[in-house]
């Protein structure tokens, strides 16, 4: 009777432990600009580590598509934009307050072309030679680094005459896709994507623009979890954060 009892009562304390309910990870969702793909993908396991219990959920798209989604009530915690322009809409529609937007990094805009530069492509102006058929470029309606692209050709007047060899892309990194396979004569991307490349594409040149590239930062007000979203951006921004971003290429922001 005692060994019975024994084992009854072993049985019923393991499924007192079972019975326990995990406790569920705090979700941190992060909206980032396809172009901070990389880093962010490096930031978000050593913020994790910093802060045990918490599951960084990263959703990757154009700065407009994803300020679209906000919008359209998607659970957004962490937005973070290639162009100051989307992050100044959020602000004006509440989603965020200018207080709280950060500068996480800066970047450059280039020129690239596949490896080998088969049409010969020197210059921006290089670009209205008939031997340059297809240019990529991410959409200006909704991809920064096309936004920044848009503003270079039109303030040499070249836009509307090489629209036509213009290849839309979703996002900067399509673009990237696009000159790495050859399917491209030249395209717009950032430097850090056509180091990304290695050997695969040649930068020509830095496209002279009036400002340069930013990537703004902030929690979103309605965040069901706010404290931990002030957190992921003063981690981003800070010197663990600068660490990652230099790492993969960006340059500190310029005061």
């Amino acid at each position: 009777m005692k060994a019975g009892l024994c084992f009854y009562l072993v049985l019923s304390a393991l499924c007192m432990v079972v019975a326990v309910p995990a406790i569920p990870a705090e979700e941190l969702v992060v909206s980032a600009a396809v172009s901070l793909t990389d880093v962010f993908r490096d930031i978000a396991p050593a913020f994790e580590a910093a802060h045990p219990g918490v599951n960084v959920v990263m959703n990757f798209a154009s700065s407009g598509a994803l300020y679209r989604q906000i919008t359209q009530g998607a659970p957004v915690d962490v937005y973070a934009s290639a162009n100051p322009k989307w992050m100044a809409k959020a602000v004006q529609e509440a989603f965020t307050t200018e207080t709280a937007v950060k500068v996480l990094a800066q970047n450059a805009l280039v020129l690239a072309v596949p490896a080998g530069n088969p049409a010969g492509v020197d210059t921006v102006s290089d670009l209205s030679r008939d031997t340059v058929q297809r240019i990529g470029i991410g959409s200006p309606a909704t991809v920064a680094a096309g936004q920044y692209a848009h503003t270079a050709l039109v303030s040499r007047g070249m836009y509307v005459a090489l629209e036509s060899k213009f290849i839309l892309c979703e996002h900067v990194r399509q673009v990237l896709d696009y000159l790495v396979r050859g399917e491209v004569d030249a395209g717009f991307v950032y430097r850090t994507d056509a180091v990304k490349a290695g050997h695969g594409v040649v930068i020509v040149t830095d496209v002279p623009l009036p400002k340069p590239v930013t990537y703004p930062i902030a929690p979103l007000t309605g965040s069901k979890a706010i404290e931990r979203s002030r957190e992921f951006v003063a981690f981003v921004t800070g010197p663990q954060g600068g660490g990652f971003l230099e790492a993969r290429g960006f340059e500190r922001p310029r005061k």
